[in-house]
């Protein structure tokens, strides 16, 4: 069992920064890969990014790479999902999720625990 939740969403203009949170209780933190996708009402839930136990192994959606970081503080169980050159087609409600994995998965399916959401909008 995987507690998980997000903060740090909010509303920014276009080309502006956020920086998300996700605080993890519950299991060892470290022996999951984490996920970040998003979603927008009407559509299916789609990946942003996922990191591996260590750390030393990441990916993004052509969408958002060059633009977006993920990064984790296994000592603090904290994920982070920097956000950067932001543009309206990223509004959406952004998820953290755990894979017990090494590596992850860009699969939503694959993943056992997700938190709440938190609420990302970008003016134009």
């Amino acid at each position: 069992q995987v507690q998980l939740v997000e903060s740090g969403g909010g509303l920014v203009q276009a080309g502006g920064s956020l920086r998300l949170s996700c605080a993890a209780s519950g299991r060892t933190f470290s022996n999951y890969a984490m996920g970040w996708f998003r979603q927008v009402s009407g559509k299916e839930r789609e990946f942003v990014a996922r990191i591996s136990w260590s750390g030393s192994s990441t990916s993004y959606a052509d969408s958002v790479k060059g633009r977006f970081t993920i990064s984790r503080d296994n000592a603090k169980n904290t994920v982070y999902l920097q956000m950067n050159s932001l543009k309206p087609e990223d509004t959406a409600v952004y998820y953290c999720a755990a894979n017990p994995t090494w590596a992850g998965s860009s699969r939503p399916t694959e993943y056992d625990y997700w938190g709440q959401g938190t609420q990302v909008t970008v003016s134009s």
